[in-house]
């Protein structure tokens, strides 16, 4: 048992090099960006609470935007990855094509709706409960900030189409090194255009906006230039905008297994702003204090983030290749490789959550509260690994119905609802509400589990397209 348990869930040394060689710059390049971002946040932080807690409304939804692009791209990316385990070079410029349309309309849909009902939006983040003055200042500093944001999503959106493809194809050098780029810029305009410093005028959070769209301009840049500029590295390049032309039978495909993915991406982002909002009917201090866990927690997820990733794209790969039960194995494999690297994550960070707080310029309320936070967090890692995973397993064999219902049904049926039964309808303190509602996590582990162990993803859908 003991022999046949360790060859199912743990690789050789060229099985773990493909992994390392494939998700290291992934991580290293979110991780970097995480990074900046949470410099960023701390540099805001220095303003005042506030002004941190207007610009923490409006990343939730800049947050539902990206994760909505990311889904708007996973559907094609599905085929993407498959095509290129196929050796199809017209099947990935088709996909190109079919993220660039997707990626146009979504971008337009969501500079409309944040551009239109931003003062709307940002007041269902507030709580009545908070002084005027504070209210007032956070709807200020909210807005200005989403007037500018709103620019970065064109950059974003036609960037994320480019970088997705290169990642299908296991290009993920060039998206890493674009990104850092990225972030080495946004770090200094943050520092000056916030502050004022390095002969810059001082904008407050209006900088912290314009240094982000900036950099995500000059990320989209790098990434589309060098691939257009290496067309023995990217051969589906050549001729991509010769035509607008997409097979019918293929766009039926990739709308078809695309579209649950763009919905649940978008609902299942929907829904964490929501839970967001239940949080805020605590007051603001909560608002700042979940801004300080989630920005350190979201430094360190980037691990079981991009091994998730990399379940998509070395399965899809493989299955794309029929090579199926060797996608089997490694799916295994890949899954305890994710949750082990979390575990060790998870231990790491625990000791040192009451150090991160301090760094942000804020009452000790705050501090202590996002303490609690980014511990309860790093305990529930682990779960939010497995079900990451799960996630990309049922993913990459274009199973997109499950995934619908693993992610947004388990989000909208039973974590929002708890949510606001309890904001609402209790006077339950936020230190056991944000616990309960953490570690709901756990059913849906069960729920991935019996889904990855029925064997229903494994399948090529390339092998007729």
């Amino acid at each position: 048992m003991k022999t046949s348990l360790k060859e199912k869930y743990i690789g050789d040394k060229a099985f773990y090099k493909r992994v390392l060689i494939t998700v290291i710059p992934m991580i290293l390049q979110n991780l970097v960006t995480n990074f900046v971002s949470m410099i960023d946040n701390i540099m805001v932080g220095q303003i005042g609470t506030e002004q941190m807690s207007g610009v923490s409304i409006v990343n939730q939804f800049i947050f539902v935007f990206n994760i909505t692009v990311f889904g708007a791209v996973a559907g094609p990316g599905i085929f993407g990855a498959q095509f290129f385990g196929k050796g199809d070079n017209d099947g990935l410029r088709y996909t190109v094509r079919f993220k660039l349309y997707i990626c146009a309309v979504t971008i337009a849909v969501g500079a409309f709706v944040l551009g239109f009902f931003d003062e709307p939006l940002i007041k269902l983040f507030i709580s009545e409960d908070d002084s005027p003055e504070m209210i007032a200042l956070t709807i200020k500093s909210a807005k200005d900030y989403m007037g500018i944001m709103i620019i970065g999503l064109i950059p974003f959106g036609i960037g994320q189409a480019y970088s997705s493809t290169l990642r299908e194809c296991s290009i993920t050098t060039i998206p890493m090194i674009s990104s850092m780029t990225a972030v080495g810029v946004n770090l200094v305009l943050d520092y000056g255009l916030i502050f004022g410093k390095l002969g810059m005028p001082e904008m407050g959070v209006k900088g912290a906006a314009v240094a982000t769209v900036i950099a995500k301009a000059i990320e989209a840049a790098v990434v589309i230039i060098w691939t257009h500029s290496n067309p023995k590295s990217n051969p589906y390049i050549v001729g991509l905008f010769r035509s607008t032309a997409i097979p019918s039978n293929l766009i039926r495909s990739m709308t078809f297994k695309g579209y649950p993915l763009l919905i649940n991406e978008f609902l299942w982002a929907a829904g964490m702003s929501v839970l967001a909002q239940c949080y805020s009917e605590r007051g603001l201090d909560v608002v700042a204090a979940r801004n300080i866990s989630s920005t350190i927690t979201n430094l360190f997820s980037v691990v079981f983030i991009q091994l998730g990733a990399c379940i998509g794209i070395i399965v899809g790969a493989e299955l794309g290749a029929n090579k199926l039960k060797e996608a089997r194995s490694t799916d295994d494999k890949l899954r305890f490789f994710s949750v082990i690297s979390t575990v060790i994550l998870a231990a790491a960070i625990i000791p040192l959550a009451p150090l991160f707080p301090k760094l942000y310029k804020t009452s000790e309320a705050v501090k202590d509260l996002s303490t609690f936070m980014i511990i309860i967090q790093a305990i529930a890692m682990p779960l939010w690994s497995y079900t990451h995973a799960c996630y990309f397993t049922l993913r990459s064999g274009g199973k997109t119905g499950l995934t619908f219902l693993f992610d947004f049904v388990f989000t909208w049926v039973l974590v929002i609802p708890c949510a606001f039964i309890l904001a609402h309808f209790t006077e339950m303190d936020i230190h056991p509400m944000f616990t309960i509602i953490t570690f709901a996590e756990i059913i849906k582990v069960f729920l991935g589990y019996f889904m990855v162990r029925s064997d229903i993803w494994i399948s090529n859908l390339v092998d007729e397209k």
